[in-house]
């Protein structure tokens, strides 16, 4: 069954909004833009230690969100009030024999420490 699923998650989208300018002219990011998108599935990905110099944890999460919903590569998302980078491009999945639409798999990581 793809998703959305009735018992899923709700994970935000962030990305910058539109460019705005400064005041001397120069192109700037403008407000963060937020999309909710409920429904998803989330599960944990491995995570590891580097503990050379100082104690640092990459971290790391999966998402099946909804065929068709739009994320990159350089958004983040807010899952369960904790704030993770997408991790590479997302894939969709769509089955080659029936057509059946099975989501957007997302990876999201974090470094603490």
């Amino acid at each position: 069954m793809p998703p959305p699923y009735p018992f899923g998650e709700t994970v935000t989208i962030i990305r910058p909004g539109p460019p705005t300018q400064d005041d001397y002219g120069n192109d700037v990011p403008g407000p963060d833009v937020e999309v909710a998108v409920a429904g998803c599935a989330v599960w944990p990905r491995t995570s590891s230690e580097d503990v050379q110099a100082r104690l640092q944890v990459l971290e790391g999460l999966n998402v099946l969100a909804p065929y068709g919903t739009d994320v990159r590569p350089h958004d983040r998302a807010r899952v369960r009030g904790v704030l993770y980078e997408v991790d590479g491009d997302p894939g969709e999945w769509r089955s080659p024999l029936t057509g059946t639409e099975g989501g957007v798999q997302i990876e999201l990581s974090r470094v603490t420490g």
